[in-house]
């Protein structure tokens, strides 16, 4: 049972090593949390998109899915144009200095599914996710058998929901320090950094 625990942690600690990173999901999730917006939403579909990618990757298909030049040739192409979208976005309301009053609650139509479906974007169009669920997970579960395969999975799991879970409601700790549009202005200017560097990255193996 002792080595059955350690699959778990195994999983535990390798699956929050992957996720606790600045990225373009990461800093959807915080800015959801700071604008206490549909917060339980984001949080649930990214950690449950984890989960279901984990699962792929430890069953072991992960592996040969992800190996398609295909695959990563198209995912790379469709998660570039996203990030570089969305940046500019970002980069447009830092210029303008856009922010919002957080304490109010604004509501805006069709703002669920606008939010449900931006934060499946940043997951399955993040081709980075796929190289750490499927392939680095994948790969490292094959080392285990059994019950203890399906605990590692399950530690890495885990590690999902009590980051974004973490991440997401943890953000209103901040909320003093982004009641000041200069805070916001600052906040897009990273993010649309963060977009267009990761943009690059996923483009660069076609231009070099």
């Amino acid at each position: 049972m002792a080595f059955n625990l350690s699959a778990l942690f195994q999983g535990l600690f390798l699956g929050a090593g992957l996720i606790v990173a600045i990225g373009s999901q990461n800093a959807f999730v915080l800015k959801q949390g700071l604008k206490r917006e549909k917060v339980f939403l984001v949080c649930i579909i990214c950690a449950l998109s984890d989960a279901l990618l984990i699962a792929v990757g430890v069953s072991g298909t992960g592996t040969l899915v992800a190996s398609s030049d295909l695959v990563s040739h198209v995912a790379r192409v469709g998660g570039a144009i996203f990030l570089t979208i969305y940046g500019f976005r970002a980069l447009i309301a830092a210029i303008h200095g856009e922010y919002l009053n957080l304490d109010k609650s604004e509501s805006v139509a069709g703002s669920t599914a606008k939010i449900a479906l931006t934060a499946l974007a940043f997951t399955y169009l993040n081709p980075h996710v796929y190289l750490d669920t499927l392939v680095l997970l994948g790969s490292i579960a094959g080392q285990f058998d059994g019950d203890e395969r399906m605990l590692f999975g399950l530690g890495a799991i885990l590690a999902s929901f009590v980051w974004f879970f973490s991440l997401g409601y943890g953000a209103r700790l901040l909320v003093p320090l982004f009641s000041k549009p200069s805070a916001w202005r600052v906040l897009d200017l990273i993010i649309a950094m963060i977009m267009f560097i990761l943009a690059a990255g996923l483009i660069k193996p076609f231009i070099v």
